[in-house]
């Protein structure tokens, strides 16, 4: 054990201590937190800009309806001209109309000399169309019937709050919870590749300076591989936490600056939080607030371990088994194709969560660490989380009892091109 602890001590302070691994350790959490925060201000920011838009409407009928806003002024013109094409005009657009169109859909015509302005199109598509709807409607001679129709298409959106273990209540939403475990599952994913990387670069790169017949003199090959792999695993467990702590700062720090509390389960009043914003773009950090995050990071640890254990050591096997970088393409591949598939089968978890692919792939080794996180936000049953943590310790366990028999003998192998057939001749030898 105390080889292996040797080599796990210097896998970790090497890898520590390179520049890479502290300027990323760094700047990631402030990366992943602009992600989250900066599409919701831009959200909820508008544009300085002002489109002037020309309004040509040959029946007169549509002026009333397109009215100016806060982006967008209309100026009334009784005829198309060609000064307006040229880039001297004082218009960003022109808004056409040329015939009703209650009977003819195509009597209107957006121009600009560049691309249409998103703002403008939306907006005049949406007056245009809600004309359209009334005059159509007017035609019945219904009493009130523009009343009627609006009160029909009233939209209901029902709020949803869940109870936790001790019946309090806390805001919920579903969408949210699949994207939070969307997010920790590309963690997931990209962690095991990552260092799972790190562990198949380290081993060719001794292999190929040679540096791995002096190392195996003094510590037996499987004592070598279990300590690079715990050695890299520390290296990511330490990072994560980093990583944790900062974005937690971070998170703090923006709630109160945004005016939303930074502690765990709000109490609702009258089916809302009576501390939620009025702000519909910032409303999804109550409910973030609301999830069993103390849960969540502690399976997400179990469930980067296990994986790691998985597919380091087959990644170790793979690095022992060849000669340089580039050859380690044929091996990869299967491992890869798993990967996109686990990630795809983990989307698709988030309508479903209890659907039959969630619930199969959470119990196959190789796909339980990816759709797992997606599915753990949604309170899975204790057994369901249980029985997949052991069928994936249990494989770990195996497989990097295969991966130890193919690296003892792989390691010291040189100039040939491994195959699969041959690897598994290795796992015979005495």
């Amino acid at each position: 054990m105390s080889k292996i602890w040797i080599i796990i001590q210097r896998e970790f302070s090497v890898r520590v201590k390179k520049k890479s691994f502290i300027i990323l350790t760094i700047l990631m959490p402030f990366l992943v937190a602009a992600l989250v925060f900066v599409p919701a201000l831009l959200a909820n920011m508008k544009s300085g800009e002002k489109n002037t838009v020309a309004l040509i409407d040959v029946t007169n009928h549509y002026v009333s309806v397109l009215k100016d806003t806060t982006d967008i002024h209309f100026v009334y013109e009784t005829t198309m001209k060609k000064s307006f094409q040229q880039d001297g005009s004082p218009y960003d657009a022109v808004v056409f109309i040329k015939g009703d169109l209650t009977h003819h859909p195509d009597a209107a015509t957006i121009y600009s000399r560049g691309e249409v302005p998103h703002a403008v199109e939306e907006y005049v598509n949406d007056k245009l169309t809600e004309k359209i709807r009334n005059d159509k409607l007017s035609a019945y001679q219904f009493k009130d019937i523009k009343q009627v129709v609006a009160d029909a298409e009233t939209k209901f959106s029902v709020k949803t709050a869940r109870w936790d273990k001790n019946g309090n209540t806390t805001v919920s939403s579903s969408d949210i919870a699949g994207v939070v475990g969307l997010v920790f599952s590309l963690f997931i994913y990209m962690f095991i590749l990552s260092y799972g990387g790190m562990v198949m670069q380290g081993i060719v790169e001794e292999k190929t300076n040679r540096i791995v017949e002096i190392m195996v003199s003094s510590v037996k090959p499987w004592q070598l591989m279990i300590g690079k792999i715990t050695g890299v695993a520390l290296v990511g467990l330490f990072q994560f936490v980093i990583w944790i702590l900062m974005l937690t700062s971070i998170v703090a720090i923006a709630g109160s600056v945004f005016g939303v509390a930074s502690t765990g389960a709000m109490p609702m009043v009258g089916g809302m939080s009576s501390e939620i914003p009025q702000v519909a773009g910032l409303e999804w950090l109550h409910i973030i607030q609301g999830m069993n995050f103390v849960e969540i990071i502690v399976l997400f640890i179990l469930y980067f371990i296990g994986g790691y254990l998985l597919f380091a050591s087959i990644f170790a096997a793979i690095g022992a088994s060849i000669n340089e970088q580039q050859d380690a393409q044929q091996f990869m591949m299967p491992i890869v194709l798993i990967f996109i598939f686990a990630l795809y089968a983990g989307m698709f978890s988030i309508q479903n969560p209890d659907g039959p692919l969630a619930l199969w792939c959470s119990f196959i080794p190789f796909t339980s660490p990816v759709v797992m996180m997606v599915r753990v936000p949604f309170d899975l049953p204790l057994w369901q989380i249980i029985l997949s943590l052991v069928v994936l310790y249990g494989t770990s366990a195996l497989i990097i009892w295969f991966s130890s028999k193919i690296y003892r003998v792989g390691i010291l192998m040189y100039g040939k091109k491994p195959t699969f057939k041959d690897m598994m001749k290795w796992l015979n030898y005495k």
